[in-house]
């Protein structure tokens, strides 16, 4: 069973969520979190406090996470083999931001043909 996940794409069931009051117990940690910063990165860290490692995998096809690479040194990750359903740019390095760029990375065209087909 796997110890941290990616709060980016979730799959719950709603009525252990609601059962368990996980709603609440995450809205404690963000308000401690208000009144005195304990930690960082964003909205993970009420999820994994929570959660505790209670959680279960989800194949790579619904979380090809990790895209965003490196604006800075241009570092870009690939895609997980096999079929892909749901891309995640995490963190900064969007491909929207990349599109001016001279350097994008390869998996960017992925989103530039969807970002085509939405107009």
């Amino acid at each position: 069973m796997p110890c941290y996940f990616n709060a980016g794409v979730m799959v719950m069931d709603l009525v252990q969520w609601r059962e368990g009051d996980y709603t609440n117990k995450i809205e404690k940690w963000m308000r401690i979190q208000k009144e005195r910063r304990i930690y960082d990165l964003g909205s993970l860290p009420p999820f994994l406090l929570v959660f505790g490692g209670n959680i279960e995998a989800i194949d790579h096809k619904w979380n090809q996470h990790g895209l965003c690479g490196d604006n800075v040194v241009h570092s870009c990750r690939s895609l997980h083999p096999g079929p892909v359903s749901l891309l995640h740019w995490s963190r900064k390095g969007k491909p929207w931001v990349r599109l001016d760029e001279v350097q994008h990375c390869p998996v960017d065209r992925l989103h530039i043909r969807s970002a085509i087909l939405d107009v």
